[in-house]
Protein backbone atom coordinates (compact mmCIF):
# COMPACT_ATOMS: atom_id res chain seq x y z
CA UNK A 1 0.00 0.00 0.00
CA UNK A 2 2.70 2.25 0.73
CA UNK A 3 4.52 1.82 -2.16
CA UNK A 4 1.06 2.92 -4.14
CA UNK A 5 0.78 5.62 -2.13
CA UNK A 6 4.26 6.71 -3.24
CA UNK A 7 3.56 6.53 -7.11
CA UNK A 8 0.08 8.22 -6.79
CA UNK A 9 1.62 10.70 -4.51
CA UNK A 10 -1.15 12.96 -3.13
CA UNK A 11 -3.24 13.26 -5.71
CA UNK A 12 -6.77 12.61 -6.85
CA UNK A 13 -6.15 8.71 -6.55
CA UNK A 14 -4.96 8.51 -3.37
CA UNK A 15 -8.01 10.67 -2.52
CA UNK A 16 -10.51 8.38 -3.92
CA UNK A 17 -8.63 5.64 -2.00
CA UNK A 18 -9.47 7.40 1.58
CA UNK A 19 -12.89 8.01 0.73
CA UNK A 20 -13.41 4.24 0.06
CA UNK A 21 -11.78 3.68 3.60
CA UNK A 22 -14.46 5.38 4.58
CA UNK A 23 -17.26 2.37 3.71
CA UNK A 24 -17.41 -1.44 5.36
CA UNK A 25 -18.96 -2.19 2.01
CA UNK A 26 -19.25 -0.73 -2.02
CA UNK A 27 -19.94 2.75 -1.87
CA UNK A 28 -22.74 4.32 -3.85
CA UNK A 29 -22.33 7.43 -6.19
CA UNK A 30 -25.01 9.05 -4.45
CA UNK A 31 -23.81 8.56 -1.20
CA UNK A 32 -20.19 9.91 -2.94
CA UNK A 33 -21.90 12.92 -4.18
CA UNK A 34 -22.59 14.06 -0.85
CA UNK A 35 -18.68 14.12 0.32
CA UNK A 36 -17.79 15.88 -3.21
CA UNK A 37 -20.18 18.07 -2.61
CA UNK A 38 -18.74 22.05 -2.21
CA UNK A 39 -17.42 23.60 0.12
CA UNK A 40 -14.70 20.68 -0.07
CA UNK A 41 -13.49 19.02 2.57
CA UNK A 42 -9.64 20.26 2.87
CA UNK A 43 -6.80 17.94 2.34
CA UNK A 44 -9.77 15.09 0.63
CA UNK A 45 -11.70 16.51 -1.95
CA UNK A 46 -9.85 19.59 -3.32
CA UNK A 47 -8.62 17.70 -6.21
CA UNK A 48 -12.07 16.35 -7.25
CA UNK A 49 -14.86 18.34 -6.66
CA UNK A 50 -14.10 20.60 -9.91
CA UNK A 51 -13.18 17.90 -12.15
CA UNK A 52 -15.12 16.96 -15.15
CA UNK A 53 -16.86 13.80 -15.32
CA UNK A 54 -14.62 12.51 -18.30
CA UNK A 55 -11.57 13.44 -15.91
CA UNK A 56 -13.49 11.49 -12.87
CA UNK A 57 -14.00 8.37 -15.05
CA UNK A 58 -10.05 8.36 -15.94
CA UNK A 59 -9.18 8.76 -12.60
CA UNK A 60 -11.06 5.44 -11.25
CA UNK A 61 -9.79 3.40 -14.71
CA UNK A 62 -5.86 3.87 -13.32
CA UNK A 63 -7.31 2.68 -10.21
CA UNK A 64 -8.82 -0.30 -11.77
CA UNK A 65 -5.18 -1.06 -14.27
CA UNK A 66 -3.48 -1.38 -10.74
CA UNK A 67 -6.19 -3.67 -9.45
CA UNK A 68 -7.10 -1.15 -6.53
CA UNK A 69 -10.34 -0.72 -7.73
CA UNK A 70 -13.04 -3.42 -8.65
CA UNK A 71 -13.98 -3.86 -12.10
CA UNK A 72 -17.98 -2.52 -12.58
CA UNK A 73 -20.61 -4.56 -11.77
CA UNK A 74 -22.88 -4.11 -14.34
CA UNK A 75 -25.95 -5.75 -11.42
CA UNK A 76 -25.10 -2.15 -9.06
CA UNK A 77 -24.24 0.43 -11.80
CA UNK A 78 -22.70 3.53 -9.80
CA UNK A 79 -21.26 1.40 -7.48
CA UNK A 80 -17.53 1.86 -6.29
CA UNK A 81 -15.86 -1.57 -4.48
CA UNK A 82 -12.40 -2.23 -3.12
CA UNK A 83 -10.73 -4.67 -1.47
CA UNK A 84 -11.16 -4.62 2.66
CA UNK A 85 -7.38 -4.38 3.17
CA UNK A 86 -7.50 -1.44 1.09
CA UNK A 87 -10.22 -0.01 2.75
CA UNK A 88 -8.50 -0.73 6.11
CA UNK A 89 -4.97 0.86 5.35
CA UNK A 90 -6.71 4.28 3.61
CA UNK A 91 -9.73 4.58 6.36
CA UNK A 92 -7.58 3.93 9.20
CA UNK A 93 -4.93 6.05 7.63
CA UNK A 94 -7.26 8.61 7.41
CA UNK A 95 -8.90 8.21 10.70
CA UNK A 96 -5.16 8.31 12.53
CA UNK A 97 -3.48 10.84 10.73
CA UNK A 98 -6.51 13.26 9.68
CA UNK A 99 -8.76 13.06 12.47
CA UNK A 100 -10.92 16.65 11.30
CA UNK A 101 -11.24 14.83 7.73
CA UNK A 102 -12.14 12.07 9.14
CA UNK A 103 -15.05 13.39 11.54
CA UNK A 104 -16.09 16.16 8.46
CA UNK A 105 -16.28 12.84 6.13
CA UNK A 106 -18.65 10.90 8.87
CA UNK A 107 -20.76 14.35 9.69
CA UNK A 108 -21.47 14.62 6.10
CA UNK A 109 -22.50 11.00 6.11
CA UNK A 110 -24.97 10.92 9.04
CA UNK A 111 -26.73 13.58 7.89
CA UNK A 112 -26.63 12.09 3.74
CA UNK A 113 -27.80 8.63 5.95
CA UNK A 114 -30.51 10.31 8.10
CA UNK A 115 -32.14 12.42 5.40
CA UNK A 116 -32.78 9.88 2.74
CA UNK A 117 -33.90 6.60 4.77
CA UNK A 118 -37.65 6.37 5.10
CA UNK A 119 -38.97 7.83 8.55
CA UNK A 120 -40.04 5.01 10.18
CA UNK A 121 -38.50 1.68 8.15
CA UNK A 122 -40.56 -1.16 8.37
CA UNK A 123 -37.64 -3.84 6.81
CA UNK A 124 -34.45 -4.18 7.31
CA UNK A 125 -33.42 -3.35 4.22
CA UNK A 126 -35.17 -0.18 4.72
CA UNK A 127 -33.43 0.33 8.20
CA UNK A 128 -29.95 -0.34 7.07
CA UNK A 129 -29.43 3.83 6.13
CA UNK A 130 -30.59 4.67 10.19
CA UNK A 131 -27.72 1.73 11.17
CA UNK A 132 -25.62 3.39 8.75
CA UNK A 133 -26.07 7.29 10.14
CA UNK A 134 -25.68 5.91 13.75
CA UNK A 135 -22.32 4.59 13.19
CA UNK A 136 -21.44 8.04 10.97
CA UNK A 137 -22.46 9.96 13.72
CA UNK A 138 -20.66 8.29 16.32
CA UNK A 139 -17.76 8.50 14.26
CA UNK A 140 -18.25 12.24 13.48
CA UNK A 141 -18.25 12.76 17.50
CA UNK A 142 -22.45 13.77 17.33
CA UNK A 143 -23.32 10.95 19.90
CA UNK A 144 -26.09 12.78 21.07
CA UNK A 145 -27.72 13.27 18.09
CA UNK A 146 -27.09 9.89 16.55
CA UNK A 147 -28.63 8.42 19.69
CA UNK A 148 -31.99 10.63 20.71
CA UNK A 149 -32.64 11.73 16.97
CA UNK A 150 -31.80 8.19 15.24
CA UNK A 151 -31.75 5.38 17.17
CA UNK A 152 -33.92 5.61 20.00
CA UNK A 153 -36.61 7.69 18.27
CA UNK A 154 -36.52 6.50 14.89
CA UNK A 155 -34.73 2.54 14.93
CA UNK A 156 -36.16 1.82 18.10
CA UNK A 157 -39.28 4.19 17.84
CA UNK A 158 -38.84 5.18 21.92
CA UNK A 159 -40.10 1.92 23.93
CA UNK A 160 -41.53 0.09 20.83
CA UNK A 161 -38.09 -1.40 20.74
CA UNK A 162 -39.39 -2.24 17.23
CA UNK A 163 -35.87 -3.01 15.43
CA UNK A 164 -35.40 -5.66 18.08
CA UNK A 165 -38.72 -7.10 18.58
CA UNK A 166 -40.32 -6.92 15.13
CA UNK A 167 -37.22 -6.79 12.65
CA UNK A 168 -35.70 -9.06 15.12
CA UNK A 169 -31.81 -6.87 13.97
CA UNK A 170 -30.81 -7.78 17.70
CA UNK A 171 -27.12 -8.70 15.68
CA UNK A 172 -27.08 -5.15 13.86
CA UNK A 173 -28.01 -3.08 16.30
CA UNK A 174 -25.31 -4.39 18.89
CA UNK A 175 -23.23 -3.87 15.81
CA UNK A 176 -24.31 -0.11 16.04
CA UNK A 177 -24.17 0.33 19.14
CA UNK A 178 -20.57 -0.80 19.98
CA UNK A 179 -19.75 2.59 17.91
CA UNK A 180 -20.43 4.61 21.41
CA UNK A 181 -17.55 2.46 22.93
CA UNK A 182 -14.23 4.15 23.00
CA UNK A 183 -12.09 1.63 20.33
CA UNK A 184 -15.00 -0.19 19.30
CA UNK A 185 -14.82 -2.73 22.38
CA UNK A 186 -17.37 -3.43 24.69
CA UNK A 187 -15.28 -3.86 27.88
CA UNK A 188 -13.95 0.01 27.45
CA UNK A 189 -15.14 3.07 28.68
CA UNK A 190 -18.35 5.14 26.58
CA UNK A 191 -17.28 8.22 24.60
CA UNK A 192 -18.62 11.18 26.56
CA UNK A 193 -19.07 13.78 23.57
CA UNK A 194 -18.42 17.22 23.29
CA UNK A 195 -20.27 20.54 24.32
CA UNK A 196 -24.17 19.79 23.03
CA UNK A 197 -22.85 15.82 21.83
CA UNK A 198 -21.90 15.01 25.41
CA UNK A 199 -23.83 12.19 26.49
CA UNK A 200 -25.32 12.35 30.24
CA UNK A 201 -24.93 9.39 32.83
CA UNK A 202 -28.71 8.64 31.91
CA UNK A 203 -27.71 8.09 27.88
CA UNK A 204 -24.73 5.64 29.04
CA UNK A 205 -26.88 3.66 31.40
CA UNK A 206 -29.39 3.35 28.40
CA UNK A 207 -26.67 2.68 26.06
CA UNK A 208 -25.19 -0.42 28.32
CA UNK A 209 -28.73 -1.63 28.89
CA UNK A 210 -29.45 -1.80 25.14
CA UNK A 211 -26.13 -3.49 24.68
CA UNK A 212 -26.43 -5.83 26.95
CA UNK A 213 -29.69 -7.09 25.91
CA UNK A 214 -28.68 -7.15 22.58
CA UNK A 215 -25.60 -9.15 23.16
CA UNK A 216 -26.98 -11.80 25.13
CA UNK A 217 -29.15 -12.63 22.67
CA UNK A 218 -26.68 -12.60 20.05
CA UNK A 219 -23.85 -14.17 21.85
CA UNK A 220 -25.58 -16.13 24.91
CA UNK A 221 -26.84 -16.12 28.11
CA UNK A 222 -23.28 -16.55 29.63
CA UNK A 223 -21.19 -14.03 27.70
CA UNK A 224 -18.56 -12.00 29.26
CA UNK A 225 -19.22 -9.07 27.16
CA UNK A 226 -22.84 -8.72 28.44
CA UNK A 227 -22.31 -9.22 31.86
CA UNK A 228 -19.74 -6.44 31.74
CA UNK A 229 -22.58 -4.36 30.35
CA UNK A 230 -25.06 -5.66 33.20
CA UNK A 231 -22.34 -4.95 36.20
CA UNK A 232 -21.46 -1.35 34.62
CA UNK A 233 -25.55 -0.91 34.54
CA UNK A 234 -25.96 -1.45 37.84
CA UNK A 235 -23.08 1.01 39.54
CA UNK A 236 -24.54 3.50 37.06
CA UNK A 237 -28.16 3.06 37.96
CA UNK A 238 -27.90 3.70 41.65
CA UNK A 239 -25.99 6.87 41.19
CA UNK A 240 -28.90 8.57 38.41
CA UNK A 241 -32.12 6.92 40.53
CA UNK A 242 -33.20 4.15 37.45
CA UNK A 243 -35.17 1.81 39.13
CA UNK A 244 -36.17 0.13 35.82
CA UNK A 245 -32.98 0.05 34.76
CA UNK A 246 -31.55 -1.23 37.64
CA UNK A 247 -33.85 -4.51 37.27
CA UNK A 248 -32.63 -4.66 34.23
CA UNK A 249 -29.19 -4.49 35.34
CA UNK A 250 -30.24 -6.72 38.29
CA UNK A 251 -32.26 -9.45 35.98
CA UNK A 252 -28.97 -10.01 33.60
CA UNK A 253 -26.91 -10.15 36.67
CA UNK A 254 -29.49 -13.14 37.81
CA UNK A 255 -29.40 -14.38 34.01
CA UNK A 256 -25.50 -14.61 34.21
CA UNK A 257 -25.89 -16.65 37.41
CA UNK A 258 -28.38 -18.95 36.77
CA UNK A 259 -26.72 -20.02 33.38
CA UNK A 260 -22.96 -19.74 34.48
CA UNK A 261 -23.04 -20.16 38.05
CA UNK A 262 -24.16 -22.17 40.90
CA UNK A 263 -27.93 -21.68 41.50
CA UNK A 264 -28.23 -20.90 45.03
CA UNK A 265 -26.25 -17.34 43.72
CA UNK A 266 -28.76 -17.41 41.11
CA UNK A 267 -31.65 -17.08 43.44
CA UNK A 268 -30.47 -14.58 45.80
CA UNK A 269 -29.90 -12.32 42.43
CA UNK A 270 -33.38 -13.67 41.78
CA UNK A 271 -34.62 -12.47 45.22
CA UNK A 272 -32.56 -8.73 44.55
CA UNK A 273 -34.94 -8.44 41.67
CA UNK A 274 -38.10 -9.49 43.20
CA UNK A 275 -37.15 -6.28 46.07
CA UNK A 276 -36.48 -3.80 43.51
CA UNK A 277 -39.82 -4.84 41.44
CA UNK A 278 -41.67 -4.92 44.69
CA UNK A 279 -40.22 -1.94 46.00
CA UNK A 280 -41.50 -0.02 42.57
CA UNK A 281 -44.88 -2.14 42.67
CA UNK A 282 -44.89 -2.07 39.25
CA UNK A 283 -46.74 -5.22 37.03
CA UNK A 284 -44.40 -5.64 34.21
CA UNK A 285 -41.16 -5.52 36.82
CA UNK A 286 -43.06 -8.14 38.97
CA UNK A 287 -44.23 -9.93 36.19
CA UNK A 288 -39.99 -10.71 35.34
CA UNK A 289 -39.11 -11.35 39.00
CA UNK A 290 -41.62 -14.32 39.30
CA UNK A 291 -40.03 -15.38 36.40
CA UNK A 292 -36.83 -15.17 37.81
CA UNK A 293 -38.00 -17.18 40.67
CA UNK A 294 -39.86 -19.60 38.84
CA UNK A 295 -36.92 -20.66 36.70
CA UNK A 296 -34.13 -20.32 39.00
CA UNK A 297 -36.84 -22.80 41.91
CA UNK A 298 -37.29 -24.83 38.79
CA UNK A 299 -33.83 -25.82 37.89
CA UNK A 300 -33.23 -26.45 41.61
CA UNK A 301 -35.93 -28.77 41.64
CA UNK A 302 -38.41 -27.71 43.92
CA UNK A 303 -41.15 -28.03 41.39
CA UNK A 304 -44.27 -27.05 43.50
CA UNK A 305 -42.86 -23.45 44.46
CA UNK A 306 -41.85 -23.17 40.57
CA UNK A 307 -45.02 -23.83 39.76
CA UNK A 308 -46.67 -21.19 42.00
CA UNK A 309 -43.82 -18.48 41.45
CA UNK A 310 -45.04 -18.82 37.39
CA UNK A 311 -48.73 -18.87 37.89
CA UNK A 312 -48.09 -15.66 40.16
CA UNK A 313 -46.25 -13.89 37.28
CA UNK A 314 -48.94 -15.04 34.83
CA UNK A 315 -51.55 -13.67 36.72
CA UNK A 316 -50.02 -10.78 37.57
CA UNK A 317 -49.54 -10.17 34.04
CA UNK A 318 -52.93 -10.43 33.00
CA UNK A 319 -54.31 -7.94 35.78
CA UNK A 320 -52.81 -4.76 33.75
CA UNK A 321 -52.02 -6.03 30.49
CA UNK A 322 -49.63 -3.26 30.84
CA UNK A 323 -46.23 -2.78 28.31
CA UNK A 324 -42.78 -2.97 30.26
CA UNK A 325 -40.90 0.12 30.96
CA UNK A 326 -37.54 -1.83 29.94
CA UNK A 327 -36.62 -3.98 27.31
CA UNK A 328 -36.23 -7.49 27.83
CA UNK A 329 -34.65 -10.56 26.42
CA UNK A 330 -38.14 -12.32 25.62
CA UNK A 331 -41.38 -11.62 27.40
CA UNK A 332 -41.36 -12.83 30.85
CA UNK A 333 -44.97 -14.14 31.05
CA UNK A 334 -44.36 -16.53 28.13
CA UNK A 335 -41.28 -18.25 30.11
CA UNK A 336 -44.02 -18.10 33.31
CA UNK A 337 -46.17 -19.99 31.09
CA UNK A 338 -43.72 -22.64 29.84
CA UNK A 339 -42.14 -23.05 33.72
CA UNK A 340 -45.44 -23.77 34.44
CA UNK A 341 -46.20 -26.01 32.17
CA UNK A 342 -42.79 -28.02 32.65
CA UNK A 343 -43.99 -27.47 36.42
CA UNK A 344 -47.16 -29.49 36.35
CA UNK A 345 -45.62 -32.30 34.08
CA UNK A 346 -43.63 -33.44 37.23
CA UNK A 347 -46.93 -32.56 39.45
CA UNK A 348 -48.64 -35.07 36.59
CA UNK A 349 -51.06 -32.41 36.48
CA UNK A 350 -51.14 -33.45 32.32
CA UNK A 351 -53.93 -31.00 30.95
CA UNK A 352 -53.10 -28.14 32.14
CA UNK A 353 -49.39 -28.49 31.13
CA UNK A 354 -50.35 -28.78 28.04
CA UNK A 355 -52.96 -25.73 27.97
CA UNK A 356 -49.99 -23.59 29.44
CA UNK A 357 -46.99 -24.63 26.96
CA UNK A 358 -49.68 -23.72 24.24
CA UNK A 359 -50.95 -20.68 25.50
CA UNK A 360 -46.75 -19.60 25.83
CA UNK A 361 -46.56 -20.14 21.99
CA UNK A 362 -49.92 -18.09 21.27
CA UNK A 363 -48.71 -15.62 23.30
CA UNK A 364 -45.30 -15.06 22.57
CA UNK A 365 -46.93 -14.96 18.80
CA UNK A 366 -49.23 -12.42 19.95
CA UNK A 367 -46.61 -10.03 21.21
CA UNK A 368 -44.34 -10.82 18.12
CA UNK A 369 -41.02 -11.98 20.09
CA UNK A 370 -39.18 -13.63 18.22
CA UNK A 371 -37.03 -14.92 20.83
CA UNK A 372 -39.83 -15.80 23.61
CA UNK A 373 -41.26 -17.94 20.48
CA UNK A 374 -37.87 -19.78 19.90
CA UNK A 375 -38.02 -20.25 23.74
CA UNK A 376 -41.37 -21.77 24.22
CA UNK A 377 -41.22 -23.66 21.09
CA UNK A 378 -37.55 -25.56 22.61
CA UNK A 379 -39.54 -25.91 25.78
CA UNK A 380 -42.68 -27.23 23.89
CA UNK A 381 -39.82 -29.56 22.41
CA UNK A 382 -38.39 -30.56 25.40
CA UNK A 383 -41.74 -31.25 27.12
CA UNK A 384 -42.45 -33.80 24.10
CA UNK A 385 -39.01 -35.20 25.19
CA UNK A 386 -40.05 -35.98 28.61
CA UNK A 387 -43.21 -37.43 27.31
CA UNK A 388 -41.00 -39.61 24.79
CA UNK A 389 -43.21 -38.23 22.00
CA UNK A 390 -40.58 -38.01 19.57
CA UNK A 391 -43.12 -36.74 16.22
CA UNK A 392 -43.58 -33.95 18.15
CA UNK A 393 -40.12 -33.43 19.71
CA UNK A 394 -38.88 -33.34 15.76
CA UNK A 395 -41.66 -30.41 15.35
CA UNK A 396 -40.72 -28.30 17.79
CA UNK A 397 -36.73 -28.98 16.81
CA UNK A 398 -37.60 -27.73 13.00
CA UNK A 399 -39.53 -25.00 13.78
CA UNK A 400 -36.91 -23.51 16.70
CA UNK A 401 -34.21 -24.40 13.85
CA UNK A 402 -36.16 -22.48 11.33
CA UNK A 403 -36.89 -19.22 13.28
CA UNK A 404 -33.63 -19.02 14.91
CA UNK A 405 -31.72 -19.04 11.10
CA UNK A 406 -34.63 -16.30 9.99
CA UNK A 407 -34.23 -13.91 12.89
CA UNK A 408 -30.60 -14.87 13.72
CA UNK A 409 -30.66 -16.53 16.70
CA UNK A 410 -27.78 -18.25 17.25
CA UNK A 411 -28.52 -19.65 20.84
CA UNK A 412 -31.86 -21.07 20.23
CA UNK A 413 -30.24 -22.52 16.70
CA UNK A 414 -28.12 -24.05 19.32
CA UNK A 415 -30.53 -25.80 21.10
CA UNK A 416 -32.82 -26.48 18.63
CA UNK A 417 -30.46 -28.57 16.67
CA UNK A 418 -29.49 -30.41 20.31
CA UNK A 419 -33.03 -31.28 20.35
CA UNK A 420 -33.10 -32.54 16.65
CA UNK A 421 -30.05 -34.55 16.96
CA UNK A 422 -31.95 -36.72 20.10
CA UNK A 423 -34.81 -37.15 17.72
CA UNK A 424 -32.85 -38.70 15.25
CA UNK A 425 -30.90 -40.81 17.86
CA UNK A 426 -34.02 -42.63 18.86
CA UNK A 427 -35.82 -42.50 15.04
CA UNK A 428 -32.92 -45.44 14.44
CA UNK A 429 -30.19 -42.45 13.02
CA UNK A 430 -28.10 -42.52 16.09
CA UNK A 431 -25.10 -41.79 14.27
CA UNK A 432 -26.54 -38.75 13.13
CA UNK A 433 -27.90 -37.96 16.02
CA UNK A 434 -24.84 -38.02 18.46
CA UNK A 435 -23.18 -35.72 15.83
CA UNK A 436 -26.19 -33.40 16.02
CA UNK A 437 -25.92 -33.51 19.64
CA UNK A 438 -22.19 -33.25 20.33
CA UNK A 439 -21.76 -30.15 18.27
CA UNK A 440 -24.93 -28.32 19.44
CA UNK A 441 -22.93 -29.27 23.23
CA UNK A 442 -19.66 -27.85 21.58
CA UNK A 443 -21.52 -24.76 20.64
CA UNK A 444 -23.35 -24.31 23.77
CA UNK A 445 -19.99 -24.20 25.61
CA UNK A 446 -18.66 -21.71 23.77
CA UNK A 447 -21.78 -19.49 24.20
CA UNK A 448 -20.12 -19.76 27.80
CA UNK A 449 -22.98 -21.68 29.11
CA UNK A 450 -23.46 -24.20 31.56
CA UNK A 451 -27.20 -24.63 33.25
CA UNK A 452 -28.45 -26.94 30.45
CA UNK A 453 -25.40 -29.14 30.12
CA UNK A 454 -27.01 -32.01 32.75
CA UNK A 455 -30.11 -32.09 29.86
CA UNK A 456 -27.80 -32.30 27.16
CA UNK A 457 -25.41 -34.58 28.81
CA UNK A 458 -28.77 -36.76 29.65
CA UNK A 459 -30.03 -36.87 26.05
CA UNK A 460 -26.04 -37.59 24.81
CA UNK A 461 -25.98 -40.46 26.89
CA UNK A 462 -29.78 -41.40 25.51
CA UNK A 463 -28.19 -41.18 21.93
CA UNK A 464 -25.15 -43.26 23.04
CA UNK A 465 -27.47 -45.77 24.37
CA UNK A 466 -29.41 -46.22 21.37
CA UNK A 467 -26.14 -47.27 19.67
CA UNK A 468 -25.47 -49.77 21.82
CA UNK A 469 -22.49 -47.55 23.19
CA UNK A 470 -23.33 -48.33 26.72
CA UNK A 471 -20.18 -47.65 28.54
CA UNK A 472 -19.82 -43.84 27.22
CA UNK A 473 -23.53 -43.68 27.92
CA UNK A 474 -22.07 -43.92 31.46
CA UNK A 475 -19.55 -41.56 30.69
CA UNK A 476 -21.57 -38.96 29.63
CA UNK A 477 -24.21 -39.44 32.79
CA UNK A 478 -21.07 -38.93 34.87
CA UNK A 479 -19.90 -35.70 33.02
CA UNK A 480 -23.57 -34.35 33.75
CA UNK A 481 -23.67 -35.59 37.46
CA UNK A 482 -20.32 -33.49 37.55
CA UNK A 483 -22.64 -30.58 36.36
CA UNK A 484 -25.50 -31.43 38.42
CA UNK A 485 -22.95 -31.21 41.93
CA UNK A 486 -21.46 -28.13 41.16
CA UNK A 487 -23.89 -26.00 39.38
CA UNK A 488 -27.01 -27.29 41.62
CA UNK A 489 -28.59 -28.07 38.86
CA UNK A 490 -30.53 -30.90 41.15
CA UNK A 491 -33.69 -30.83 38.07
CA UNK A 492 -31.68 -32.95 36.68
CA UNK A 493 -31.08 -35.87 39.75
CA UNK A 494 -33.57 -38.10 39.36
CA UNK A 495 -33.55 -38.60 35.64
CA UNK A 496 -29.59 -38.96 35.88
CA UNK A 497 -29.67 -41.70 38.22
CA UNK A 498 -32.19 -43.43 36.45
CA UNK A 499 -30.29 -43.79 33.19
CA UNK A 500 -27.46 -44.54 35.56
CA UNK A 501 -29.23 -47.66 36.79
CA UNK A 502 -30.36 -48.52 33.14
CA UNK A 503 -26.90 -48.19 31.53
CA UNK A 504 -25.25 -50.33 34.69
CA UNK A 505 -27.78 -53.42 33.79
CA UNK A 506 -26.68 -53.10 30.24
CA UNK A 507 -22.70 -53.42 31.20
CA UNK A 508 -23.35 -56.25 33.74
CA UNK A 509 -22.24 -54.27 36.94
CA UNK A 510 -22.80 -55.29 40.27
CA UNK A 511 -26.28 -56.01 41.50
CA UNK A 512 -25.59 -53.33 44.58
CA UNK A 513 -24.62 -50.47 42.19
CA UNK A 514 -27.93 -50.99 40.17
CA UNK A 515 -30.17 -51.15 43.22
CA UNK A 516 -28.33 -48.20 44.55
CA UNK A 517 -28.57 -45.98 41.28
CA UNK A 518 -32.56 -47.11 41.35
CA UNK A 519 -33.49 -45.90 45.33
CA UNK A 520 -31.77 -43.14 44.73
CA UNK A 521 -33.69 -41.64 40.98
CA UNK A 522 -37.37 -43.31 43.34
CA UNK A 523 -35.83 -41.06 46.64
CA UNK A 524 -35.06 -37.29 44.63
CA UNK A 525 -38.01 -37.86 42.52
CA UNK A 526 -40.17 -37.75 45.59
CA UNK A 527 -38.61 -35.73 47.61
CA UNK A 528 -38.96 -33.12 45.08
CA UNK A 529 -42.51 -34.15 44.48
CA UNK A 530 -42.50 -35.15 40.83
CA UNK A 531 -44.58 -37.79 40.78
CA UNK A 532 -44.04 -38.01 36.86
CA UNK A 533 -40.03 -38.71 37.43
CA UNK A 534 -41.02 -41.39 41.00
CA UNK A 535 -43.79 -42.95 38.47
CA UNK A 536 -41.04 -43.61 36.00
CA UNK A 537 -38.09 -44.66 38.06
CA UNK A 538 -40.69 -47.14 39.79
CA UNK A 539 -41.60 -48.68 36.30
CA UNK A 540 -37.71 -48.61 35.09
CA UNK A 541 -36.76 -50.70 38.85
CA UNK A 542 -39.91 -52.89 38.32
CA UNK A 543 -39.40 -53.90 34.76
CA UNK A 544 -35.37 -54.20 36.15
CA UNK A 545 -36.70 -56.82 38.67
CA UNK A 546 -39.04 -58.61 36.19
CA UNK A 547 -36.51 -59.61 33.62
CA UNK A 548 -33.84 -60.01 36.17
CA UNK A 549 -36.25 -62.93 37.66
CA UNK A 550 -37.31 -64.21 34.55
CA UNK A 551 -33.79 -65.65 33.40
CA UNK A 552 -31.56 -62.73 32.75
CA UNK A 553 -29.19 -62.86 35.77
CA UNK A 554 -25.65 -63.39 35.51
CA UNK A 555 -25.23 -61.45 31.83
CA UNK A 556 -26.49 -57.75 30.72
CA UNK A 557 -29.66 -56.79 29.56
CA UNK A 558 -31.33 -53.74 28.24
CA UNK A 559 -33.90 -52.02 29.84
CA UNK A 560 -36.25 -49.68 27.90
CA UNK A 561 -35.47 -46.10 28.83
CA UNK A 562 -39.72 -44.87 28.24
Amino acid sequence: MESYQTWFGEGPELSVLRILGLFDRPADEKVLDALLTPPAIRDLTESLIELRPTERRAILARLRRARLLAGEDPRNPGQLDTHPLVREYFGEQLRSQRPDVWKECNRRLFHYYRANAPQLPDTSRDMEPLFLAVISGCNAGLFREALHEVYILRIQRGDASFAANVLGARGALASVLVYFFKNLRWDSPLETGQDEQTLTADDHVFILAQAAINLTVTRGMGAPEPRMCYERVESLCRSVNRPALLYSALIGKWRYRLTNGKLSEAIQAAEQVYAVAQEQNDVALLTGAYNALACTTYCLGDFEKARQYATDGAQIWRSALVHSPVQEVDAPVVSCLFHRSLSEWHLEEIAPCHEAMAEAISLAKELNDMAALANAIYNSGLLAQFEGNVSQAGRSASEVIELSTRHNLPFWLTLGSILHGWVCSVSGEPVEGISWIERGIEDYRAHGSTLGLPCFLALKAEALFAANRSSEALEAIREAEKVVERFEVWSWSAELHRFRAVFLTAVDAEETQIETSFAEAIRIAKKQKSVSLATRAEASYAEYHRQKTSGSEGRGFRLPLW
